[in-house]
Formats: C-alpha cells, sequence, structure tokens
C-alpha cells in the first residue's frame, strides 16, 4: 500500500512540475433542431428572393441569385444531392447534379425542357411545418408541408422531406430534397 500511495505521490508531482496541462480539443458536429429551423426558413426566404429578382429584374438576375441559393444551401460541392422536384416527371424525376436544380428553380435549360421555373411563379410568403425532426449527429431528416404564397394570395402547400449534412465548415448543407404535392382522392 506505501508503495501505491507513494508512486501516486511521485506521479503527482511530475505533473505538477510539468506546468499546467493543455484542454482537450472538443470537436461537435452535431447539428441542432435550431440550426435546422433556421435553414429551413432561410430556404424558404431565398425562394421568395429568386421569385422577387425574376419579378424585378428577369430570368437571367434570377438565376444568378438561384446559382448562389444552390452554392450556399445545397450539398453539390460534396457529392450528389437526391433531388426529386415538386413538378418533376418522367426520366427527369429525380435530379442528383447541380444543372437539374438550377433548371428546375429556373427553367431555361434545354436538356431540362419541361422545367418553367418553379421559383419564378411570383412567391410571396412562405411556411414550414414538420411532422418529425430526427438528427444522428451531422445528418439530420426532417418532414412536413412547406406553405407558399403567391402574388394572388393563394397558398401551395406541398411535402416536403429534406435531409442536412453539416460540411467541413460546420455548414448545413441540403444532401436530400424530396417534394410531392399531397395525396388527394379525388
Amino acid at each position: 500500500m506505501r508503495m501505491r500511495v507513494a508512486s501516486v505521490i511521485s506521479m503527482m508531482a511530475l505533473a505538477i512540475a510539468a506546468g499546467p496541462t493543455m484542454a482537450t480539443p472538443v470537436v461537435n458536429n452535431n447539428i441542432t433542431e435550431a440550426e435546422i429551423k433556421h435553414a429551413q426558413q432561410a430556404w424558404g426566404e431565398a425562394l421568395i428572393a429568386i421569385s422577387t429578382t425574376y419579378t424585378e429584374n428577369g430570368r437571367e438576375k434570377a438565376e444568378q441569385k438561384a446559382r448562389k441559393v444552390l452554392d450556399a444551401a445545397y450539398g453539390y460541392g460534396q457529392g450528389a444531392v437526391l433531388f426529386k422536384p415538386t413538378l418533376a416527371s418522367g426520366e427527369q424525376t429525380f435530379r442528383t447534379e447541380y444543372d437539374g436544380a438550377l433548371a428546375y428553380f429556373v427553367g431555361g435549360n434545354p436538356a431540362f425542357g419541361n422545367d418553367s421555373g418553379f421559383a419564378l411563379k411570383g412567391w410571396e410568403g412562405y411556411e414550414f411545418t414538420n411532422a418529425g425532426i430526427y438528427i444522428n449527429g451531422d445528418l439530420a431528416l426532417t418532414m412536413g408541408q412547406v406553405m407558399l404564397t403567391d402574388a394572388s394570395g393563394q397558398v401551395t402547400t406541398v411535402d416536403k422531406t429534406w435531409g442536412f449534412k453539416k460540411d467541413e465548415q460546420g455548414d448545413l448543407r441540403i444532401v436530400l430534397h424530396h417534394s410531392s404535392l399531397p395525396y388527394s382522392v379525388e
């Protein structure tokens, strides 16, 4: 027992003589609910900004704005984004590349001839509700609805699922974007 106590005292003396210890760096890339809601709100504001830019300055300026939005919000710099637009169909239902998403938002790409520009529809209002949020470290999934209001006051509701991932700088990026019109029995 005396040997153990003497060893512990010796080790403590060495530690004190060595000086203060450095704090261990902690990296926490966990996504928070607040970050998710901020990203969802920013997406809606960006959609309205593209729409407003189109109304005030035309399609070319709206495309420039849309490029900035895609660069800031989506994870195309990290790889493929799983993007399923609301009104896409056929062979172009799923868009994993940047050009497919850009075409959906602002049209004008002959390779995506059916796209007239979802963001160019005069959107003026935006709300979202989450049915659920799933967070697992630096990846988060949400499912709910987005309500968009146009200039005439008509509200369009779409079902929306997003996947968010933190990039190396700690910024949330959309890596999954699935939209569809709500199911209705008619």
